[in-house]
């Protein structure tokens, strides 16, 4: 089974990547650069890639979200919050996992993949819209109705296996998965040397998972 792979180097599609090679599927890792301000985050994912042997597999697209100034992701000139003290703090780039699944899906449907598989939580995350079970429903629905594989037959599902799971049992899954958990990246502010800060929203969740499994984050963390 063909299967895209949504695929950041971050610890959750680390994750789902792991589960999918270790389940028999074909990989198909598909990496988005949007302008993000952590771009680092794209550079590990070739390092990772590179150890599962997807390196020449890997397909990278750029799409320039540059024009959406309400995101701190994205506008460097809005500071990266602490912590998510509102319900969607300004890391939200509005509608990304929107954009993402479609060319996931346009992709999917281009090499005659069955599945995409996305590392989206709806625990222990920052509050987005778009990664709750609601909207993986939906799009699936979408996928149904909106494209050759669905309205032929068979069609393509996107499967969202961490999406009830809290980050301490995602980095037990990953453990277990033999995932390296010191080559992936999570940090929304790393420095230039592409050290995770700490102190960022997804820094916290991560950290928080970690401790709560008893294990110490083997990720590079700025002095401090």
């Amino acid at each position: 089974m063909r299967t895209v792979v949504l695929f950041s180097g971050g610890l959750d599609s680390t994750t789902v990547l792991a589960m999918v090679i270790a389940r028999g599927d074909e990989a198909f890792p598909l990496t988005v650069a949007y302008g993000q301000r952590h771009r680092v985050e794209t550079e590990k994912a070739r390092r990772i890639l590179d150890r599962y042997g997807l390196a020449a597999r890997v397909r990278e697209v750029t799409v320039d979200l540059s024009f959406l100034s309400s995101s701190s992701l994205i506008n460097t000139d809005l500071a990266v919050p602490g912590s998510a003290d509102t319900a969607i703090p300004n890391t939200y780039v509005p509608a990304r996992n929107l954009v993402f699944l479609s060319l996931a899906s346009a992709y999917a449907e281009d090499i005659g993949a069955t599945r995409i598989a996305i590392g989206v939580n709806a625990l222990d995350y920052s509050g987005y819209p778009d990664c709750r079970p609601e909207f993986i429903e939906a799009f699936n629905r979408v996928l149904a109705t909106g494209t050759k594989a669905g309205v032929a037959g068979g069609g393509i599902i996107v499967e969202a296996p961490l999406i009830d799971l809290s980050k301490k049992e995602i980095v037990q899954l990953g453990r277990g998965l033999g995932v390296d958990h010191a080559m992936t990246h999570s940090c929304y502010d790393p420095d230039p040397e592409g050290r995770a800060c700490g102190a960022c929203d997804s820094c916290r969740l991560r950290l928080k998972g970690f401790a709560e499994a008893g294990i110490t984050d083997p990720a590079p963390y700025q002095p401090g």
